[in-house]
């Protein structure tokens, strides 16, 4: 059959044809909105509503072309909830990529979908610019830069937040010590965790830099009788911030500042935390970040820094769906990397632990938030911010239980000039 108008009739088994150009076929049962299918007739799977997501597949093949389709609206997914495609994606994981078809099977292609299927349509309005486009406005992890790139992700509603994330208001891996704990619970015990590592006692200074909502502060302060200065580059987030430190009570000992770590002045601290920036710095620029975090410790204070890693030590930048609607500038590398660029500035790394596990229970306690509060986020944030937090998360928990990706912490001492940290023989925690 000719196509001449650009867009697929009625009649045509749209279905067949893309599952034809899928390397693996079709991992899941697909209708098309010409009322084919094709895949596995049973389980979870996929809705094709319109030609616009028939292009969004198209010109944009794998991940990024499916999140474009799903957030517009045009593809849907079918048996699993809004909020938690989890199920899903588990058969879609490494199953999206687009081979490459003959010249003659090209041509019958484009007879059968129309030329029009080839021209990309514009972006869901919740896309970031591409890397390239973002490089052309401004140097990478730049302050500048780093600031929007903070707001795009952090800034989207403090309400929708306090919906996924629950009462803590913790956007970092959680450490659940059992596996019946809540998600608070494990929470609370990551805090507790980053605390007894860092050895806080009452009278301590800690600088706990990419402070999010204060959760660290508040924990620090309230259970350990340390004073913390905080910072993070979200405006919501202080503000929020500040208003929990001022209902706990906590206000003489914690202070939240909207500030670029970088523009800490103070010195001298007895311990710094890092949790869930480094992910935001840039590989090329973990000795200026570690060295400023050296020169912020006293001699004996020690670092905990707490980040997502790779299984391998090669720098490798998020995909173009997590670049584009999550983590804009992200990268990521292995803890190899990590403890390499610390020992280098002159830190002595002493402790390294794994938690990738716990971050994968983290994801499906969010996940399991976001579909228990669904109505609820999606009148805050919108549908469309609402279906990417939900394939962010659900598609996150997937790369942690395969160890597509790790999540690591890192504990290091400033030794002072005859090589002593204070440590004692046995870890306190």
């Amino acid at each position: 059959m000719t196509q001449t108008t650009g867009q697929a009739t009625a009649t045509t088994p749209i279905a067949q044809v893309v599952e034809s150009l899928l390397r693996d076929g079709m991992p899941v049962r697909f209708r098309a909105y010409d009322g084919s299918t094709a895949g596995p007739p049973d389980g979870p799977g996929l809705e094709l509503r319109n030609a616009r997501g028939l292009s969004y597949l198209l010109t944009a093949p794998g991940d990024l072309g499916l999140a474009r389709a799903y957030v517009r609206g045009d593809l849907e997914m079918l048996g699993v909830p809004p909020g938690d495609p989890y199920d899903l994606l588990v058969r879609l994981m490494d199953h999206t990529r687009f081979r490459t078809p003959g010249p003659a099977e090209l041509v019958q292609v484009l007879k059968t979908l129309g030329t029009g299927s080839l021209v990309p349509p514009s972006p869901p309005p919740q896309e970031h610019l591409s890397r390239w486009r973002r490089t052309m406005e401004g140097v990478r992890h730049s302050k500048a830069r780093d600031a929007e790139v903070i707001e795009h992700h952090y800034d989207v509603s403090n309400a929708f937040y306090e919906k996924v994330l629950g009462p803590s208001m913790a956007y970092t891996c959680a450490y659940y010590p059992h596996a019946e704990a809540t998600l608070e619970e494990a929470q609370a015990a990551k805090f507790d965790l980053v605390a007894r590592k860092l050895a806080l006692q009452p009278g301590q200074r800690l600088l706990d830099v990419g402070c999010g909502w204060g959760g660290m502060a508040i924990h620090a302060a309230r259970e350990y009788g340390v004073r913390v200065l905080a910072v993070t580059l979200s405006g919501e987030q202080a503000s929020w911030g500040r208003e929990a430190v001022e209902r706990a009570g906590l206000s003489d000992l914690v202070e939240i500042r909207h500030q670029d770590y970088r523009n800490v002045g103070e010195k001298a601290f007895d311990a710094v935390s890092s949790i869930g920036l480094t992910e935001h710095i840039g590989v090329s620029r973990y000795p200026a970040y570690f060295g400023f975090l050296l020169d912020a410790l006293r001699p004996g204070g020690r670092l905990l820094n707490h980040c997502i890693t790779r299984p391998h030590n090669r720098r490798q930048e998020t995909g173009a769906f997590i670049d584009r609607y999550v983590f804009p500038d992200g990268e990521l590398t292995g803890v190899g990397r990590i403890v390499t660029a610390a020992q280098d500035v002159g830190l002595e790394v002493v402790h390294v632990e794994n938690l990738r596990h716990h971050y994968a229970l983290t994801l499906r306690d969010w996940c399991r938030n976001l579909v228990e509060n669904w109505d609820a986020c999606v009148e805050e944030a919108g549908l469309g911010t609402a279906r990417v937090w939900g394939l962010y998360m659900a598609g996150s928990r997937v790369g942690f239980e395969r160890n597509g990706i790790e999540l690591h912490q890192v504990l290091a001492t400033r030794t002072d000039e005859r090589g002593e940290n204070g440590w004692p023989l046995r870890s306190e925690w």
